[in-house]
């Protein structure tokens, strides 16, 4: 499955994005989809992640509570809804598959990357 991460941009403190993971290749439906980040000099990590079939959601200590996970599986893709954005929320946002459909938080649990996409929140 080919992943297409999009949606980063620049964005104010406390403003919102809403990034987008759309898969090809393959349906999506029968995986469990994670968002992870890497911002410069810093080892990537985990930001969320749902289920194949949306039953299940997890989120990092950092974002609970500002950040959606979510998935439309007739469409093939996966959200997620940034809100309350920091600035220490800029980095490189990846999007990845995991073909077992119940991800956990780490890496290693993942099958499938797309490229990322930037968001940087300025002060």
């Amino acid at each position: 499955v080919q992943l297409q991460a999009s949606g980063g941009g620049l964005v104010q403190a406390g403003g919102s994005l809403r990034l987008s993971c759309v898969a090809s290749g393959r349906t999506l439906s029968n995986y469990g989809v994670g968002w992870f980040r890497q911002a410069p000099g810093k080892e990537r990590e985990f930001v969320a992640t749902i289920s194949w079939s949306g039953g299940r959601e997890l989120y990092a200590v950092s974002v609970k509570g500002r950040f959606t996970i979510s998935r439309v599986n007739a469409k093939n893709t996966v959200y997620l809804q940034m809100d309350s954005l920091k600035p220490e929320d800029t980095a490189v946002y990846y999007c990845a598959a995991d073909s077992r459909g119940y991800p956990g938080r780490s890496l290693y649990d993942y099958d499938y990357w797309g490229q990322g996409t930037q968001v940087t929140v300025s002060s």
